[in-house]
């Protein structure tokens, strides 16, 4: 009976050190990024893990509890920033089994921490004190040729999706999103310089894998003014056809929460539980008019791309402007929106996309509707 106890306590501890080890976390680095309205810092981790925060004055700082997580060896534990938001970045084991990471402050009115997949991370917005309430403002450059020369919008951000070890969805003979989407948004942007004069950034111009959140970091650090990312649609029900056009929302939506969590890579019901973390992301969209200003860019992109299809596929459905929470529009400073150009998994939508033709008829259409936005946006600046 002893033996049988004995073995028995050496199979716990073995199987209690194995998932242990399943569990474990590591940091593996630290970095921040500085933008207009607030100060990003990104906490990279082995894996997904829980955290407790806590703000302390006298000095002002914030701190961050990782659970079952230990520091990687190389990993800095003192970033200097200096930037009027975030002064110090402090990284240490504060426990056995929970690191802390504490933010010295400059200046903050609020902030926002939530995980993100994909790579595995902790997300951390700082805001300026006067970023809760400021109006979106759109900076000045002139345009050429159809746009007056008192625009206010010089440089916009092309967003194709997925790419590299990403495919995106796979169309019923073979066609790939990345693929698609990467055509469409190289002839959009071709189209954009060479009729208004802008500025076009591209987050991938080959088939390369970027990471959600480096997109929007892409827009915010080149100080872009506007920001489409590209994407093809799928659903299991192979009927299903038409284009949408989303912005950055929360939405109880059966359809549109599994178009994001496609896009997203996570599960709807991951995708449910990070909510919490974003609904201050999302508060602040409303607070400084992003979100009025991202309606009114998707309804025009939306308006012109089907219109400008209907031309010569009279087949074409509008399904309209819809909300989700995609991650790649999080953090974005700037209106955005995200466009599904199609359904690749509807066999005729597939052979359509597959087509020089149909995809250039769509990069036209989406260009037609920046274009409609930016003289919106002129007409309104003059008024004022």
């Amino acid at each position: 009976m002893k033996k049988i106890l004995l073995a028995f306590v050496i199979l716990m501890v073995f199987i209690s050190s194995r998932i242990s080890a399943v569990e474990h976390v590591s940091i593996l680095g630290v970095r921040y990024l500085t933008y207009k309205t607030y100060t990003r810092v990104v906490i990279d981790l082995s894996s997904l893990a829980s955290f407790n925060s806590n703000r302390l004055k006298k000095p002002e700082r914030l701190y961050f509890d990782i659970k079952g997580c230990t520091l990687a060896k190389d990993t800095k534990t003192s970033i200097a920033v200096n930037n009027g938001i975030l002064k110090k970045i402090r990284s240490g084991q504060f426990s056995e089994d929970t690191a802390r990471v504490t933010l010295d402050l400059e200046g903050m009115s609020q902030y926002s921490a939530f995980v993100l997949e994909n790579p595995d991370r902790l997300v951390i917005d700082i805001y300026k004190p006067e970023a809760a309430l400021a109006p979106l403002i759109i900076e000045s450059k002139p345009f050429i040729k159809e746009i007056p020369d008192d625009v206010k919008i010089k440089t916009i951000v092309i967003d194709p999706g997925h790419g590299g070890k990403d495919p995106g969805a796979v169309g019923p003979n073979g066609l790939k999103e990345k693929d698609v989407v990467l055509d469409v948004g190289k002839r959009l942007g071709e189209i954009l310089n060479e009729r208004y004069g802008v500025n076009i950034i591209y987050t991938r111009k080959t088939d390369v894998f970027i990471p959600l959140n480096e997109r929007t970091e892409i827009a915010n650090s080149n100080n872009a003014d506007l920001f489409i990312s590209v994407h093809a649609n799928a659903n299991t029900k192979r009927s299903a056809k038409g284009i949408e056009t989303y912005i950055l929302n929360w939405t109880n939506d059966d359809e549109s929460l599994k178009v994001a969590a496609r896009e997203n890579n996570i599960s709807i019901s991951k995708m449910k539980l990070l909510r919490g973390g974003l609904q201050m992301i999302l508060d602040d969209l409303t607070r400084s008019h992003k979100k009025q200003e991202s309606v009114k860019f998707a309804r025009n992109l939306q308006d012109s791309m089907v219109s400008t299809l209907k031309d010569q596929y009279n087949k074409t459905t509008d399904l309209g402007i819809k909300q989700a929470l995609f991650y790649v529009l999080v953090g974005a400073e700037m209106p955005s929106a995200l466009v599904e150009v199609s359904f690749i998994s509807n066999s005729d939508e597939e052979k359509l996309l597959a087509s020089k033709g149909y995809r250039d008829r769509i990069a036209e259409g989406i260009a037609e509707g920046v274009g409609d936005y930016i003289k919106g946006s002129t007409l309104m600046a003059r008024q004022k």
